[in-house]
């Protein structure tokens, strides 16, 4: 058995142009060319079509329209202005103290799994409801569904283990009419990812998760105290929240962390390799990767690539992985979105 073979793919030029905007360049630089989120974001814009946003405009130290990010109310209704205006999502919202995520960079992710799938089909990305998604721990805000069914028209499956979360992410589906496309499903065993989830007779193009990213409450919280003063937020006489983007403990941590978290999740996407083309898992800490790949190696995958994504300061990444043969990849190809298409 071949060992998996890492590389960071080229980025492509975009379909079309983009007609959109960013807080500050420095801080969106090396976005994937078809992230909408280039740029300066257009304030007196966004507030035209969300109005509740004016309140929450303030001007940052360049002297330039922003939000103060310190402040959870202003990223929920910043995100939710967003996603209406340029994902077309009339109606968000998400519980007091869930994650609420930077759009940006979940638009990355996406993207750069576009990529992912037109490497393997002369160049195109596949589209439409051809293409099924999983999304592991889809949280309350069920981001990644919104932007890649409005983006790529994909259908998705999101999973989670919180109830509070699954209703309300389907409440987001249904105030949409997204419930054709996108369909939810709570696991119920909480030490298990993808085992007892999916029906024998599902296949997905994809897979893609955020997973908790510490060990613990106390290190998800000196995380985000990390965050403030990054933002230049820290004020000793100022009561900041304890996560500045929110999250609860399924969200943020679990015990062993990320490292352990992947790790299960190869083990378990082994144990349904037929069913999925490319699993794929975001990855915050560059020095998990030698433990990933090790499992990688033991779970018997074919092929792997971790890909990087800049945000402006912050890098991150994701890992993608198959155990299908480039022969069998090819045939899914065939099946799934040729004689389709």
């Amino acid at each position: 058995m071949n060992a998996p073979r890492t590389s960071k793919p080229a980025r492509k030029k975009p379909d079309a142009a983009s007609s959109s905007k960013a807080v500050e360049p420095r801080e969106k630089a090396g976005l994937h060319p078809r992230n909408r989120h280039q740029g300066r974001y257009d304030f007196p814009a966004l507030i035209k079509t969300s109005p509740e946003l004016a309140k929450y405009v303030i001007t940052n130290p360049y002297g330039k329209e922003s939000i103060d990010f310190a402040n959870p109310d202003a990223v929920r209704v910043f995100n939710r202005a967003l996603l209406k205006a340029f994902y077309g999502i009339q109606h968000w919202d998400i519980p007091a103290d869930y994650l609420c995520p930077p759009i940006p960079g979940r638009a990355d992710y996406v993207h750069f799994l576009a990529d992912l799938l037109a490497s393997m089909n002369d160049g195109k990305v596949p589209r439409g409801a051809i293409v099924n998604v999983l999304d592991v721990g889809m949280g309350a805000n069920c981001v990644y569904p919104l932007i890649g069914n409005s983006e790529y028209r994909w259908h998705f499956l999101g999973s989670e283990i919180d109830p509070t979360a699954v209703a309300a992410a389907r409440a987001i589906v249904l105030s949409n009419d997204l419930n054709k496309a996108i369909q939810l499903r709570q696991q119920t065993n909480r030490k298990q990812i993808l085992l007892g989830l999916l029906e024998s007779a599902e296949r997905f193009d994809l897979t893609m998760c955020n997973p908790p990213f510490h060990a613990s409450l106390e290190e998800a919280t000196k995380g985000s105290q990390r965050k403030w003063r990054a933002l230049g937020k820290a004020d000793p006489k100022r009561k900041l929240p304890v996560l500045n983007f929110g999250g609860q403990a399924a969200e943020l941590w679990c015990e062993g962390g990320e490292a352990r978290f992947v790790t299960q999740l190869i083990s378990e996407s082994a144990q349904v390799a037929g069913q999925v083309l490319w699993f794929s898992t975001l990855v915050s800490k560059a020095s998990n990767l030698p433990a990933i790949e090790t499992a990688l190696k033991k779970a018997g995958a074919l092929h792997s690539q971790v890909v990087e994504m800049s945000q402006g300061q912050k890098q991150s990444r994701f890992v993608a992985w198959t155990f299908q043969t480039e022969a069998q990849q090819q045939a899914w190809r065939q099946s799934r979105w040729v004689r389709k298409g």
